[in-house]
């Protein structure tokens, strides 16, 4: 699959190497696995000379002679010899982009923690000392989230508050995974759409597994998901364990419990049958792999909660493959797409409510954007919008198939918001639906 988007990202990589000519800079890139960080600076920098370090699990002397290999190849020079840690190597590297620009990137950078967790304050020290005479282009960038959020916005931490860029790469937008459709399969239809977004989340590497493979329709995608040799089956664990540590077992029952319809806490309590408050604070601030939802306008900080899974590829991972992994263990794919399909109507209606949420925020039309429900759940809105500036608000009904939408009910809904919020007493209020034939 060629290279899409990132336009903004590809922008911002290329001023702070512009900005490094004068100013040591000094660039963390963080985001899920497979969301295509690695990537994306090579493309920004793919006319550059960019020294390329990643911190593999190995003895650091390992890494340094690598390390000193990719400076003589790339640079041209001779490097200070033999070398076991790699403070030495940065140093040395601070130093020569005194009198000549460098552009570093180190690749997995959390590793440093089972290498040498002291590379961090050594790090510290140096680019203390020589950061204001230096004129190097520095990009750090690791997989795991929650360590690469530790070691830079954790003001215990040597590195802390070091950067001078922190860029967060999200998902391809729906904007964006139409055009890859369009580019691959130009007659995909609507559901086709629905299902990528669904599976993959917008996650670069998912998209680009099934496109590479030719999984452009929604019964190709399922294919090349659920069978024998397919990757998706095991990304869940790869991903999450290396996360969570020992505690990984507890994590999977609450995010399972989720991705099945348990959304308040008691609910997953019910399921996990113990206190998870420190595992949900933990998945929502620090993994931030769950968010806590409230209805807009709830006066309250901690009533009518819902919890939700932000990654659609976690919520169906979870939902499908983890919940029938004892199906796939005995290799019965057939099964567990039969469940799919069987329940892919319902599970799909809740992303295809997700996808019209991030059109309408990718839009900047309104101020806010969220979901209403009333406490006992008797009537819940799927998106309410709101126009502040222009005294203007939208609430909307989304259906798969536009003949399912219930103006009638909808109108009621409206009623028991406004008596139970007051709000848009003076907007002008429009009432509508969003189906599939608007994707």
């Amino acid at each position: 699959m060629k290279f899409f988007d990132r336009t903004e990202e590809i922008a911002s990589l290329r001023e702070t190497l512009k900005l490094s000519k004068t100013n040591a800079q000094f660039t963390v890139v963080t985001g899920r696995r497979r969301i295509g960080k690695t990537s994306l600076i090579w493309k920004a920098y793919e006319n550059e000379t960019m020294l390329y370090f990643f911190v593999a699990r190995k003895a650091e002397t390992d890494l340094c002679t690598d390390y000193l290999q990719e400076i003589e190849n790339k640079l041209g020079i001779p490097t200070i010899g033999k070398v076991e840690h790699f403070s030495e190597i940065f140093e040395y590297l601070m130093k020569l982009s005194i009198e000549q620009p460098i552009t570093l990137f180190i690749d997995e950078f959390q590793e440093f923690f089972k290498v040498n967790k002291s590379t961090y304050s050594d790090m510290q020290r140096i680019w203390d000392l020589y950061h204001t005479k230096a004129h190097i282009n520095l990009i750090v960038c690791g997989s795991i989230f929650s360590m690469m959020t530790k070691i830079f916005k954790n003001k215990k931490e040597p590195l802390y508050n070091r950067q001078t860029r922190f860029m967060s790469i999200k998902p391809f937008s729906p904007m964006v995974l139409k055009e890859i459709l369009a580019e691959y399969q130009p007659n995909y239809t609507a559901d086709d759409l629905l299902a990528l977004y669904s599976f993959t989340g917008g996650v670069a590497k998912y998209v680009q597994l099934l496109v590479d493979a030719g999984a452009t329709t929604k019964a190709k995608m399922l294919n090349h998901i659920v069978k024998n040799d397919s990757i998706f089956l095991y990304e869940g664990k790869s991903i999450l364990i290396e996360e969570f540590g020992r505690d990984y077992g507890i994590y999977f029952s609450i995010l399972s419990a989720i991705a099945r319809g348990k959304t308040s806490r008691s609910e997953i309590e019910n399921v996990v049958g113990k206190e998870i408050g420190g595992y949900l604070t933990k998945l929502e601030n620090e993994y931030e792999i769950i968010s806590k939802k409230q209805p807009i306008y709830e006066k309250s900080s901690n009533k009518n909660v819902r919890y939700a899974i932000d990654d659609n590829f976690f919520t169906f991972w979870f939902r499908f493959i983890y919940k029938y992994n004892y199906m796939l263990e005995i290799e019965n794919y057939d099964a567990v797409k039969t469940i799919i399909n069987r329940d892919y109507e319902t599970f799909s209606g809740l992303m295809l409510e997700r996808y019209f949420k991030q059109v309408l925020i990718e839009a900047k039309e309104f101020t806010r954007i969220g979901s209403w429900w009333d406490r006992k759940g008797e009537n819940e809105i799927d998106i309410v919008a709101e126009n502040e500036l222009t005294e203007e608000a939208v609430f909307i009904e989304v259906k798969r198939k536009t003949e399912n939408y219930d103006s009638a009910s909808l109108d009621k809904k409206v009623a028991t918001f406004s008596r139970a919020t007051g709000k848009f007493k003076d907007y002008m209020v429009t009432q509508k639906c969003l189906s599939m034939s608007d994707m």
